[in-house]
């Protein structure tokens, strides 16, 4: 397939039947993608500025119930999940960079209201899906605290940090972060692709996530290495009081559209 500058769009009028053919990705896709979804979030900053108020506004959140009550090892587990749901975020992102590539006026209500009208469609089984991932996350997490720190007598990280740096502290941090990253990768694979193709066609859930896994086996290195540093982007995002995310979500969403479009042929 080309890498030449115009994105494929579908035709207008009903989504098209079936999944989409997917090809070969390359390290010049990401590049593009990346410039592309830029220039959409200073195209229409207001989108992806309030998409990334809501996760951050949830961040704060979970970050006052879990100091208030004293788990705010919790945090730890939150960040290391938070990849796990990203790709659900980005959604309205999509929309908004296909209505660009098509040169659609961009409106509040129809954006959303396209959203919304997902409810009824194939999307809501991917997120219930992400979702379940993510709470079985917690639950694994639940269980690997134990398993390291359940014993220590120092267990609220919000009067104390050493317990982290403690040997049983950095193994729970190792182990943990092996474990969130399987189920992230995991999760990427079925859903780098399923999300904007099920925006994009006309197709069952299920065989949108096989495409999307496929694709990525077809492409390990390629895709494998846009999802790690999707996940790392995001973490350190989360890092200065989740205001990074005002910067990276709705950049990396727009440019996961792109390389979406650019891979199908």
């Amino acid at each position: 397939m080309t890498t030449t500058e115009t994105t494929p769009n579908p035709p207008a009028g009903p989504k098209p039947p079936g999944a989409a053919r997917l090809g070969r990705v390359t390290p010049t896709h990401l590049r593009q993608a990346l410039r592309r979804g830029w220039a959409d979030f200073k195209a229409a900053p207001g989108y992806g500025l309030f998409v990334a108020l809501v996760y951050v506004i949830g961040g704060w959140a979970i970050s006052a119930v879990a100091i208030a009550t004293g788990q705010s090892y919790w945090l730890v587990f939150a960040a290391i999940g938070f990849p796990l749901i990203a790709p659900f975020t980005a959604i309205a992102l999509y929309e908004v960079s296909r209505r660009l590539s098509e040169h659609t006026p961009l409106k509040a209500r129809e954006i959303f209201g396209v959203v919304w009208q997902q409810r009824l469609g194939q999307l809501p089984s991917i997120c219930a899906l992400i979702v379940v991932a993510f709470l079985f996350w917690f639950f694994l997490a639940h269980m690997i605290f134990a398993l390291f720190l359940g014993l220590s007598p120092m267990t609220n990280v919000s009067s104390s940090l050493e317990i982290y740096f403690s040997a049983n502290g950095l193994m729970m941090l190792g182990f943990g972060t092996v474990v969130g990253a399987v189920f992230a990768t995991i999760l990427f694979m079925l859903t780098v692709f399923s999300l904007p193709m099920l925006l994009d066609r006309d197709v069952d859930f299920m065989t949108a996530m096989l495409t999307s896994f496929t694709t990525v086996q077809a492409n390990p290195f390629v895709l494998l290495g846009w999802g790690g540093a999707l996940a790392a982007l995001l973490f350190v995002a989360m890092i200065p009081g989740f205001f990074g995310l005002f910067l990276f979500l709705p950049w990396l969403g727009h440019a996961s559209w792109h390389l979406y479009a650019l891979a199908r042929k």
